[in-house]
């Protein structure tokens, strides 16, 4: 499995290696040509033998889409069955929920004692001689409900397996894009199929396994895409949620504390504060406290890893909320302009104490460069002579450290009238 800070390999093969290598081309030719066989129709009819080709070709091809969506069509068609038009999803959950505690048998009694219609004076006997019509309305939906709960059954069942056949090929090939569109292609099954409460417990425990897969690559950007979507479902009212934006953001500080280096964790963070600070009701007062935590955070880990280029966006993403406010959601909205002079001015001089301990990280001088011609743009003036003459020793190493960029230094030295 190719993770980050894992490098790819390729090692020599012996000929044992190579001939198990051509065996194996052989045996996926040979199940291509049956599958292709078997679907020349085009009928897509199940039948456990090509459900269990599709499977095979799977395990030795995650990329062949086709596959992927064949074996869509027969799950569908022959895997999974709908309640009847009579039972609602409510009505399904109900047995469903109970079934795990309760026999049919008690709750068909149940339901028949509490519909009986009791002895009327007209008809003494009434109660006695034998079932009224209500009592069989009432067994009726009680055999409905049993029905909508055994079909919910047994649709979790084979969500339940479908899922479990994907983890294994996610852990060996986490990067594959169809893997993960049919993961969750299964789980808006799940909520198509399955009473609300079982879905959402499907949702549930589907979050639990993308953190055990970002525990594996921390910075499999996959996972951190398909967690926003799970969140973001969980929240929804499909799935009657609530907001765990609390929640996630306590993640992101877990991970950031895990690795300062991960990109996806603080982007994910980034995206977050918005709403955490919106959720909170957060005043003038407030976002400026959590604005400065945030940046005292980011700063912490500079200290010790100026060369870490993560820190330096999350650096660069808290700044702009105070350099570029216009017209756009930011952190702190209403600070005033001798604040947002303070804040920059502050920022230079702190970067340039981290320059003097090291000398040779191009990101501090990128920050120097930035937050200087920052300053001149919120202050609507030139560069004065002192800025000047400092920009050009910035470029002056920038060159000597990313000489790849040096068209890009180039420009800025002429912006810049040096």
């Amino acid at each position: 499995m190719s993770t980050h800070d894992v490098p790819r390999t390729s090692g020599f093969r012996t000929e044992e290696q190579k001939r198990l290598e051509l065996e194996k081309i052989k045996k996926y030719r040979d199940l291509e040509d049956e599958f292709h066989s078997k679907t020349a129709s085009n009928t897509y009819s199940y039948t456990p033998d090509l459900f269990q080709l599709t499977t095979k070709l799977l395990k030795l091809n995650p990329e062949y889409f086709t596959v992927w969506n064949v074996r869509r069509r027969l799950l569908i068609s022959g895997q999974l069955s709908r309640s009847s038009p009579g039972s609602s999803r409510s009505t399904a959950l109900s047995t469903f929920s109970s079934s795990a505690t309760t026999t049919p048998s008690s709750d068909a009694s149940s339901a028949s004692r509490s519909t009986e219609i009791p002895p009327s004076r007209e008809s003494p006997t009434a109660g006695r001689d034998g079932p009224s019509g209500t009592i069989h309305e009432a067994e009726g939906s009680s055999t409905e409900e049993e029905k909508a709960a055994a079909t919910a059954e047994k649709n979790l069942a084979v969500l339940q397996h479908e899922l479990a056949f994907i983890f294994p090929l996610l852990k060996d090939y986490p990067k594959c894009y169809w893997i993960w569109n049919y993961r969750r292609w299964i789980l808006e099954l799940a909520i198509e199929y399955l009473p609300l409460p079982a879905a959402r417990r499907v949702w549930q425990e589907e979050l639990g396994l993308d953190s055990m897969m970002l525990t594996r690559d921390r910075r499999n950007y996959h996972a951190w895409a398909y967690r926003r979507y799970l969140v973001a479902k969980l929240e929804s009212p499909e799935l009657a949620g609530q907001g765990m934006v609390k929640e996630e953001f306590d993640y992101t500080t877990r991970m950031t504390e895990w690795d300062l280096s991960n990109f996806s964790a603080w982007h994910n963070r980034s995206k977050l504060i918005p709403r955490l600070l919106d959720e909170r009701g957060a005043n003038d007062v407030a976002r400026r406290a959590f604005f400065d935590e945030e940046l005292g955070l980011v700063k912490r880990g500079l200290d010790v890893g100026p060369d870490d280029q993560s820190l330096w966006f999350y650096h660069q993403f808290l700044m702009s909320n105070v350099t570029d406010y216009v017209g756009r959601p930011t952190i702190v909205p209403n600070l005033d302009f001798a604040d947002r002079i303070t804040y920059v001015t502050r920022e230079l001089e702190d970067i340039e104490e981290l320059r003097d301990d090291y000398k040779d990280v191009k990101w501090i001088y990128e920050a120097l460069l930035e937050y200087t011609l920052t300053l001149q743009r919120l202050e609507e003036r030139q560069l004065n002579a002192a800025e000047k003459e400092r920009i050009a020793g910035w470029l002056g190493k920038l060159r000597e450290l990313d000489p790849m960029r040096n068209g890009r230094w180039r420009d800025i030295e002429a912006d810049c009238k040096l």
